[in-house]
């Protein structure tokens, strides 16, 4: 049966709840969806955001086989070992008291309602309780999922939905306030707004409802259904709020990707307000801070510019030919090496295949190509959190990613050809640098 065919009947036998692109897929694998007819298509949308894994994940097909084998059903009436395990884990991650598993994110939303409205009948003794949602949000589909989703378009349909909702405006404290009554059971919102553009909920604002919560002992309901489950860089977007990284990363060549990251992070470092391990990462071909001269340089090769103080190589200073990982820059800018120079921060260095070794990864991992200069914090990252967990500690690692590699396609085939080699000039190659510096009195 051709395309055509296929979705003739499936229009004419499947109730036509959403409007269908004209394709039928087949199969996928990785990151790619293949149709009936073999063509092949990298997939943007991962199943409207709920197959993060993609195709195939290593692991995933053959424990879902595995359990086949074994149980597919026995009801919750039973204890079952992949029901404790994934509980266990589950609340781990989240470092919350108890997990409730349901089939979908709609279902989710009705236990959480459900819960808020008999937490405050046992509290109360009464059932007349009201909750607040959100405008523009989206939480289901349901009759009570559609309640408290802020958009008439998904609700006009269906009503009269389920009472006692009121909606505020995201992100605006006063407007929730304005709603609470001596009724609020529930304030529900999601962490990161999906349905109505990607809004994110502002800090002072999820600090606030929090507040107010734990004030008037009302249920604050986080909707991840869409943002959740690492999608945001945490396990759960809510995570993020209030936690200060442990580690800031960034590639340094001349000083301004590093210096426009680390910018708001160390100015509170300054004053004391944190603690946080800021690494400079640059070419073991190009080490102008872990091998370089604190001094006073040109910062062109034409030694045309005024006279600047930083870590450098010397204006004259050649990398090696086949460096291939930009970062090319003899010097370092002043404002960067002076903090480097009085102890703010650390710099390593990083051959040039490990930094494509790290580029190539992150790219299978997350569908972007680095750019190799990105790719050097990249590689420090990664060496970071291995070492977190070796020892068992939590951090948060920051990173700068400046830019894609499709301008380096020679680089990364030269890496997977295996012809891409390292070269870390000797000491007297950088001598050669050392001798163009002017001889300045200070």
């Amino acid at each position: 049966m051709n395309m055509n065919n296929q979705m003739e009947e499936s229009e004419a036998s499947i109730l036509h709840t959403y409007n269908r692109f004209p394709v039928v897929f087949d199969h996928g694998e990785g990151v790619h969806l293949y149709d009936s007819e073999g063509k092949k298509y990298l997939d943007f949308a991962a199943g409207i955001a709920v197959n993060s894994l993609g195709y195939h994940y290593p692991g995933y097909d053959e424990a879902l086989k595995e359990q086949i084998d074994k149980l597919t059903h026995i009801s919750n009436l039973y204890y079952n070992e992949p029901m404790t395990e994934a509980g266990a884990k589950l609340v781990n991650a989240s470092r919350m008291d108890k997990a409730f598993f349901t089939n979908s994110g709609t279902e989710a939303i009705e236990g959480a309602l459900k819960a808020a409205k008999k937490y405050a009948y046992i509290r109360d003794g009464h059932a007349d309780h009201e909750i607040i949602a959100m405008n523009h949000s989206f939480h289901g589909r349901s009759i009570g999922a559609l309640s408290v989703t802020g958009n008439a378009h998904y609700r006009e349909p269906f009503e009269p939905l389920m009472g006692g909702v009121k909606f505020a405006d995201f992100n605006d404290l006063d407007s929730v306030k304005a709603q609470i009554t001596d009724k609020t059971c529930a304030i529900i919102m999601e962490t990161v707004q999906g349905e109505g553009g990607i809004y994110p909920a502002e800090r002072e604002f999820l600090e606030g409802v929090r507040a107010l919560c734990d004030e008037k002992d009302i249920i604050l309901i986080l909707d991840e259904i869409q943002c959740g489950m690492g999608r945001t860089g945490y396990y759960f977007a809510w995570q993020a709020y209030g936690v200060q990284p442990d580690i800031v990363i960034g590639c340094a060549g001349g000083g301004s990707n590093l210096g426009g990251l680390i910018t708001p992070f160390m100015a509170d470092k300054l004053e004391g307000k944190n603690n946080i391990h800021f690494i400079a990462v640059e070419p073991a071909s190009c080490p102008s801070l872990t091998r370089g001269r604190y001094a006073f340089d040109f910062g062109d090769t034409g030694q045309t510019t005024p006279l600047m103080r930083m870590y450098t190589l010397g204006s004259g200073f050649m990398p090696s030919p086949n460096h291939s990982g930009g970062l090319r820059y003899h010097g370092m800018s002043p404002i960067v090496s002076k903090l480097y120079h009085d102890g703010m921060m650390e710099a390593r260095s990083v051959e040039q295949t490990k930094v494509f070794e790290a580029a190539t990864m992150f790219c299978r991992c997350e569908g972007t190509l680095p750019a190799p200069e990105s790719s050097h914090a990249i590689r420090v990252a990664m060496d970071e959190a291995i070492k977190c967990r070796e020892t068992g500690e939590k951090k948060v690692i920051v990173f700068g990613l400046t830019g894609t590699g499709y301008f380096d396609l020679a680089a990364y085939q030269a890496y997977n050809q295996g012809t891409m080699v390292d070269y870390v000039p000797t000491d007297e190659d950088l001598e050669k640098g050392f001798a163009t510096l002017p001889k300045v009195e200070y």
